[in-house]
């Protein structure tokens, strides 16, 4: 049994993942193991859905090279379960409105972290968290906590947090403040500042994902569905409104964040 947690840092998908596995009944070495199928499972993920690598699966879907039947059966996975959360916001999410062709990167990071926690979880990890820029999957709870804390990037002022919120499974931001207007209005097709920030916590990372992206497009008209989808969202306007759904778990602003705040 390890007595400290071990902490790993991946830089893959155009961000850096953090994976943080706490002490458990597993030995180190176990631990360490774990951690190296989770590290695999990334690259491959990289490798099969960058859009910046060129021959790439995803890219060549995109070009028309090949066709989803010819494509690794990652790629039917992820365009399916983009279909469920494109219904779930009423359209908002939409990867087949991106220029270019399809293009998933709106959910397959949730995906993608998700599908490590669920490694690390088959290895016999009972206490973990993964993030990859801010949206994170968990599994269990750290000794001493009810749930995990996470702090969310005020969009203002990003040396500042906004809130601190409890969080039983995943939690996913999405906005403008860090890479400008890089979401897509699917209807418009033309890129748009929808919100300064969006906020969406569920039990599912790959589905808190994609309703985070509908969000920051969408705005707070889009709650109701997000709430529908058995999701909480939290969104902050470009003028500095605060909108979220009734039972959203803020925390006392006042308590010490989570391991790995947003």
């Amino acid at each position: 049994m390890s007595t400290d947690v071990l902490h790993h840092d991946e830089p893959v998908m155009g961000t850096v993942v953090s994976i943080d596995i706490y002490p458990s009944k597993l030995s180190r070495d176990a631990e360490i193991l774990a951690l190296a199928r989770a590290r695999m499972t990334l690259h491959r993920v990289d490798a099969v859905f960058s859009t910046y690598r060129e021959h790439s699966p995803i890219s060549r879907l995109r070009r028309g090279e090949i066709a989803l039947d010819e494509a690794p059966a990652e790629v039917a996975e992820v365009l399916d379960l983009c279909k469920v959360v494109r219904e779930m916001s009423e359209g908002w999410f939409d990867p087949w409105a991106m220029p270019g062709g399809v293009d998933p990167t709106g959910l397959v990071k949730g995906w993608s972290v998700q599908r490590v926690l669920h490694e690390l979880v088959v290895a016999g990890v009972e206490i973990a968290s993964v993030n990859a820029g801010g949206d994170i999957a968990t599994t269990g709870v750290p000794r001493g906590l009810d749930r995990w804390r996470f702090g969310v990037q005020d969009p203002f002022f990003t040396d500042r947090l906004v809130c601190i919120v409890k969080v039983l499974g995943a939690i996913a931001t999405s906005g403008s403040y860090t890479r400008g207007a890089h979401l897509i209005d699917p209807r418009s097709r033309r890129a748009v500042v929808g919100v300064a920030s969006a906020t969406v916590v569920g039990s599912d990372l790959t589905i808190a994902d994609g309703l985070a992206t509908a969000l920051a497009v969408a705005g707070p008209a889009l709650l109701g569905a997000i709430e529908r989808a058995g999701c909480l969202g939290f969104v902050i306007t470009s003028e500095g409104m605060q909108h979220f759904s009734p039972d959203f778990p803020f925390a006392d602003i006042n308590q010490e964040a989570g391991p790995e705040p947003q």
